[in-house]
């Protein structure tokens, strides 16, 4: 009957507003009908173990869910659940009739505005990862948590799923190539799980197993009005959905990287840490990584036809096998450093940091963000060594950057201290970090001319959310009291001349040479 109702609902009289023609988008789970102004979704009445539409009350109340839980993410996208009733026969939204089915109505938006096809005709921006990343973290960090006597989020609740994947892949392959990778993959999930299991414990009872989207990738976005929209949240299955955080950010993460976009996965990573804070549980982020990546060579096996002809075939192991290797990549052991930065406020150290976070997958720390996570905003104006910038305050904001650079550095990644280390006492400090974890040091020596300098903090004042306090008072004060570097500073130290390109892409280069595995 749905493939007639979905017929049926494609007559202009039946809808209260303009009809531009009807388009029929269909999925394993629903139909979506686009007629211009507006969509309307119907729910297929399947049961998949996983979701079960196959009642009408189902169907009703999973409309409802979608409804309820897109809204927290969208403004004016979802609108309402109609009922589609029938008078004889033929159907009627929202009639006097019997009940026969649920439509989602929804406003529509153009295919071409999808991130994915923003992404596939090469106009993705830096821009465009950034709004994800403040969204995602915002909806985080308000999101419900799920009671603590829920067992999603559990240590074993979060790697059922994970040894599912290798049971439901197995009998799919039959290369011995393939199989023995499938084996080191599960045998590294589960040794990562038994190291990972007390970090796992403590996150459930400190509450990050939060109501998630639960399947955040760039087909799950859009633009609407210029601005980007994450939609399509899991609604028909809570376990889904009640997940880490890092699940979700894992998620989009791992997309970004199966498109060939590794540099924006990992500017998405650090500047969604930025906003959270939550680096404790950074340690899960290739856990889950690799988890998604299997769902996703999952899916491609289950999706080939049953009686698929060898060309079918070849084509789903092709793609089965790009992101097993996608897994495998998160399975290897890290190559990690610990860079700082070293410079007076607006000489470009921002932009330094960045690079290495895109080039060299690093995870950036701010001093001008952590300091503010410490104290709260400024309060004290027009003193550059008062208030939340006093020298005991500037000291409890290096030993946290340096307590959160010791917390990446143990989770296996890179990381660059975005700071002035004006300081001798406080390069010291950071230098202890990376022996203590036998990481490489590197200080990156920042300059730019005074008259570049004046030029980037003016730009800087005019951009109200960029979180530094720095003013040309305070540039004079750290000038006329900085520490200049040591001779065995400058020995672990390159010059960087911000204003230039080139000298950064050569410290690149050179540490990409001495650690190959970034």
């Amino acid at each position: 009957m749905s493939q007639s109702l979905i017929a049926a609902l494609q007559n202009p009289a039946l809808y209260p507003h303009p009809v531009d023609g009807f388009q029929v988008i269909e999925t394993h789970i629903s139909w979506v009908l686009l007629t211009g102004p507006f969509a309307y979704k119907v729910k297929k009445p399947v049961n998949f173990g996983f979701l079960d539409f196959t009642s009408l009350d189902a169907r009703e109340h999973f409309c409802g869910e979608e409804l309820r839980l897109n809204q927290r993410l969208t403004n004016d996208l979802y609108l309402e659940v109609l009922p589609i009733t029938v008078s004889g026969e033929a159907p009627q939204l929202a009639g006097d009739g019997p009940v026969i089915e649920f439509a989602l109505k929804m406003r529509q938006f153009p295919q071409t505005n999808l991130l994915s096809t923003l992404q596939a005709n090469g106009e993705l921006t830096t821009a465009h990862i950034d709004e994800m990343a403040a969204q995602i973290a915002q909806f985080h960090l308000a999101a419900p948590k799920v009671p603590a006597e829920h067992e999603a989020g559990t240590p074993d609740a979060v790697m059922a799923p994970v040894s599912q994947n290798f049971e439901q892949i197995r009998p799919f392959l039959s290369d011995k190539a393939d199989l023995l990778q499938l084996d080191a993959l599960q045998a590294w999930a589960e040794s990562s799980f038994e190291r990972l299991k007390p970090l796992l414990a403590q996150r459930k009872a400190d509450g990050f197993t939060r109501e998630c989207h639960g399947d955040i990738h760039l087909g799950n976005a859009t633009l609407i009005d210029g601005k980007v929209v994450i939609f399509d949240c899991i609604e028909f299955n809570e376990p889904f959905r009640f997940t880490d955080v890092y699940a979700d950010t894992g998620f989009l993460a791992m997309d970004l990287e199966d498109r060939g976009l590794k540099s924006l996965a990992r500017r998405f990573i650090s500047q969604y840490l930025e906003l959270t804070g939550d680096y404790q549980g950074l340690e899960l982020l290739n856990f889950y990584k690799a988890y998604r990546a299997l769902v996703r060579a999952k899916v491609t096996l289950f999706s080939m036809p049953a009686a698929a002809d060898p060309v079918q075939r070849a084509t789903a192991l092709r793609q089965y096998r790009n992101y097993a290797n996608l897994a495998e990549s998160y399975s290897t052991i890290p190559s990690r450093f610990m860079a700082i930065t070293h410079g007076v406020s607006a000489v470009g150290k921002s932009r330094v940091a960045m690079r290495l976070v895109e080039a060299l997958g690093a995870i950036r720390l701010r001093s001008d963000v952590e300091r503010k996570r410490l104290f709260g905003e400024q309060t004290v104006a027009n003193d550059p060594q008062a208030g939340i910038y006093s020298a005991d305050a500037s000291a409890a904001t290096y030993t946290r950057l340096h307590e959160i650079a010791g917390v990446i550095l143990r989770a296996g990644f890179p990381v660059v201290v975005d700071a002035t280390y004006l300081k001798r006492e406080q390069r010291d400090g950071a230098a202890k970090i990376a022996e203590a974890t036998g990481a490489p040091f590197l200080i990156l020596d920042c300059n730019a001319p005074q008259a570049v300098v004046e030029t980037w903090l003016a730009l800087r004042q005019a951009d109200n959310t960029d979180p530094s306090d720095a003013t040309l008072a305070v540039i004079e004060n750290q000038q006329a009291n900085r520490e200049a570097l040591t001779p065995a500073e400058i020995l672990c130290s390159k010059r960087i001349q911000t204003n230039e390109s080139g000298t950064l892409d050569t410290v690149v280069a050179q540490i990409r040479q001495r650690l190959p595995g970034l």
